[in-house]
């Protein structure tokens, strides 16, 4: 990873899982824990020396980060295509790509500096196989590779009508969109249900992940594409005006608006 960053190996107290959510963390992951935990190191060295965690995060990168995550796998069929947009540090997406090997992932990050940690991050946990690290927005690659897929994923990245509008065009006509949120997620379902009809998408449904395992459970809002929107209809050009006034005239009053 980085220059005069820790390695791989060497990590941090601060990576290995709190006692309290230990044994949630092995069984969430399962064997492929020993990844996870090596997932974690990076976080909380390379990726609090180059900026993209916190460093009052790190204490709690297993809590609110990898296993808040990783729940999130539970609604994710298997072998599905995953399209990440707006992976950051690789939150959900590296986290689903460790807990689920079935996965094929596209994480979509449009700042060089991210995606850099996250190419790396991939070889170093030796998931190149199933992970394409992208640089660009997901309004971007709507045309390339990642559309199409079977659910797309977003965590803290905008509000809901926004996200839709980014992240439904990715996904094909049945798939999913999963938009991880906090306490206040049934008020923006209800607040952006009418957009996200605009857009093709069902009504938003909240899903409780890890019930049972953490608390409070991860708030995911889920939006199924259900059709693609139809382009707005093209309005004729006003025919030219050939009397008196002619077209000079005609252009000054086509342009006023009301």
């Amino acid at each position: 990873m980085g220059a005069g960053s820790a390695s791989l190996g060497a990590g941090s107290a601060e990576a290995e899982p709190p006692a309290e959510i230990a044994a949630v963390a092995a069984e969430v992951f399962g064997d492929r824990y020993g990844l996870a935990l090596d997932y974690a190191r990076l976080l909380v060295t390379d990726g609090v020396v180059r900026g993209l965690i916190g460093p009052r995060e790190a204490p709690r990168i297993w809590e609110r980060h990898l296993v808040n995550c990783a729940v999130v796998s539970q609604i994710i069929p298997i072998g599905a295509s995953v399209v990440d947009v707006g992976s950051g540090a690789g939150l959900p997406g590296i986290v689903l790509a460790v807990a689920r090997p079935d996965l094929r992932i596209t994480l979509v990050e449009p700042l060089a500096r991210r995606t850099a940690f996250l190419s790396e991050a991939v070889t170093a946990l030796g998931l190149d196989t199933t992970v394409t690290v992208v640089r660009g927005r997901a309004e971007d690659v709507v045309d390339g590779p990642p559309a199409g897929a079977d659910v797309v994923t977003a965590r803290a990245v905008a509000p809901l009508d926004r996200l839709a509008g980014w992240c439904l065009p990715l996904a094909r006509v049945g798939g999913r969109l999963l938009a991880l949120k906090g306490a206040t997620a049934a008020e923006e379902a209800a607040e952006h249900r009418d957009a996200v009809a605009a857009l093709g998408g069902s009504d938003p449904v909240l899903r409780l992940c890890g019930e049972g395992l953490i608390d409070p459970p991860t708030t995911v809002l889920e939006v199924v594409v259900q059709s693609r929107p139809k382009p707005p209809s093209r309005v004729a050009a006003p025919k030219r005006d050939t009397g008196r006034s002619g077209g000079r005239a005609s252009g000054r009053g086509s342009s006023r608006r009301g």
